[in-house]
């Protein structure tokens, strides 16, 4: 590009007072500016965007850790009651039973469950020992004793050998008593005795085992989970409230049961 240099010269006089310029230039004053073609701006070169590939993400792998363990901290125990009717006892109460539907009460509870998780079940039993009962299971829930399952027996039809194979505690049952000797009535008649875990609890009766899963438990020297015992947690829990054993039965020990009056 070619420079020309223009020289502008500029005269600034300085004015009298009369009006006339006096002598030579005080200020000269130079610029200097390029002349030449118009200038050009290089184009730009636009670069294409760079395509990022997309990312495939890797299905993840199921977590085979156990669900956290539920503590007392963030588990309480609670029970409600309520009062029971001629129609909540469809199979287990009768005309002719020793007490009727205004002397029960259907108790609902916590327990722990062999899954190591808190369950709600419901037992019926009589009136004059909800205090009792409540306790023996707030004694349980805070011991983690575990329970298989806590249904009246009404879910079984009123049978006593179906409730006992599903390992299924309970209470009230206007039945006869399982055992030698003339007709009468089981202490579960008159809603005072429960039986807990049947099947890791067996009762001994002429030789035979009920129920008969049961039998994988007759050795009573190896305390297993549910199990009753002398020194147990079941034991204690029903002993604190003053009910009896059926396991200190000689001739037919019944390590289900337990009863307020000891039968």
């Amino acid at each position: 590009m070619a420079v020309v240099i223009v020289v502008v010269t500029v005269v600034l006089g300085a004015c009298s007072s009369s009006g006339t310029t006096a002598g030579s230039p005080t200020t000269l004053a130079t610029m200097v500016a390029p002349i030449g073609p118009p200038h050009t701006t290089a184009p730009t070169t636009t670069t294409p965007a760079t395509t990022t590939p997309p990312t495939t993400s890797l299905p993840s792998t199921p977590s085979t850790a156990p669900p956290p363990r539920p503590t007392p901290a963030n588990v309480a125990f609670s029970h409600r009651i309520a009062p029971v009717t001629a129609a909540d006892l469809p199979s287990t109460y009768h005309a002719g039973c020793p007490v009727g539907p205004s002397a029960l009460r259907m108790l609902t509870l916590g327990y722990w469950g062999f899954d190591d998780h808190a369950h709600i079940g419901t037992i019926v039993i009589n009136a004059v020992v909800v205090d009792q009962v409540v306790s023996v299971f707030a004694a349980l829930f805070a011991a983690r004793f575990p329970i298989r399952a806590m249904r009246p027996v009404d879910v079984f039809g009123g049978s006593d050998p179906a409730s006992m194979a599903a390992d299924n505690t309970s209470g009230f049952n206007c039945r006869s008593a399982v055992a030698a000797g003339p007709p009468r009535w089981s202490v579960h008649a008159y809603g005072e005795a429960i039986d807990v875990n049947p099947v890791e609890n067996p009762y001994l009766e002429g030789g035979a085992v009920q129920p008969p899963a049961g039998a994988a438990f007759t050795d009573r020297g190896r305390i297993r989970p549910g199990m009753s015992g002398p020194g147990t947690a079941l034991n204690h829990a029903f002993a604190a409230a003053g009910w009896l054993w059926g396991g200190r039965w000689a001739g037919a020990p019944d390590y289900q049961h337990f009863s307020r009056t000891g039968g």
